[in-house]
């Protein structure tokens, strides 16, 4: 399993330098499914994967001037707010047993990999949903920085709940309402998600075991991946391959579904 734990850590660097997003929402899963860690530590390992992987592709994006700085701001600022705020209080606050149903336990764990299931089924429609904003003309206005704060709240809580970068989410707000070009909305997704992911974890640190040989050995995979996703992004349209990882996220998502309610 460990292989193709670490194959996989190099798919999400892929995600990521390919499409901005979608990477991060592999990260658990593949670290409680192949690697067998505990889901609430995984969340914490995924943050430190996910920011450090992509920090290292935003430099490029930086180089390339294809990064809205303002716009890292009003959606970071308020982000790690929430993602601290989550990671402090909320995560420590859920009990370790939830309820019962009959007798099957909902324990704290089994709640984290629903609540990242259908995260998962909602970035699949997120990514499968087709794009109609081609046909339509650009109205150029001033940009909605209130919808931007709020999305940067609920994707903060995101991060710190579930361990996601959210870029699934910042990728349509980006290129929705700012309107900014796809280039420079995943150059600007990347740095908000290395801010969020990095922030969340250095808010994790306190009382977690780290084990930082395997934590870095993964990191370096999907680092990999993430020049392998940056130099296809040259001659890939991504736009046009999130369908297809949309569809793979989407069986993932109900996987995890059926695994921890049937197979467990």
């Amino acid at each position: 399993m460990d292989i193709i734990g670490y194959f996989a850590s190099v798919f999400i660097g892929i995600l990521l330098g390919l499409i901005g997003g979608g990477g991060s929402i592999l990260t658990v899963p593949v670290l409680v499914y192949l690697f067998g860690l505990d889901t609430i530590l995984s969340t914490t390992y995924s943050l430190f994967v996910v920011g450090t992987t992509s920090l290292v592709g935003s430099v490029f994006y930086f180089k390339r001037g294809q990064v809205d700085r303002i716009t890292v701001l009003a959606f970071g600022i308020p982000s790690i707010a929430m993602v601290f705020f989550t990671r402090r209080f909320i995560v420590p606050a859920i009990p370790e047993h939830l309820f019962q149903i009959n007798s099957f336990d909902i324990t704290k764990s089994v709640f984290f990999m629903l609540l990242f299931a259908l995260l998962m089924i909602a970035a699949a429609y997120s990514m499968i949903k087709k794009q109609e904003t081609s046909s339509v003309p650009v109205t150029k206005g001033k940009p909605n920085y209130l919808f931007l704060i709020l999305q940067g709240l609920f994707v903060g809580i995101v991060t710190g709940i579930v361990g996601a970068g959210g870029g699934f989410l910042i990728i349509p707000a980006l290129v929705n309402f700012l309107k900014l070009p796809m280039k420079t909305a995943v150059g600007t997704s990347l740095v908000i998600i290395a801010i969020n992911s990095l922030t969340g974890f250095l808010f994790s640190l306190h009382g977690t075991e780290i084990e930082w040989k395997f934590l870095g050995i993964i990191t370096l995979f999907a680092i990999t991946g993430i020049f392998i996703g940056m130099a296809l992004s040259k001659k890939i349209n991504g736009a046009r391959l999130k369908p297809i990882f949309g569809w793979f996220v989407l069986a993932m998502g109900v996987f995890i579904v059926i695994k921890e309610l049937f197979l467990t």
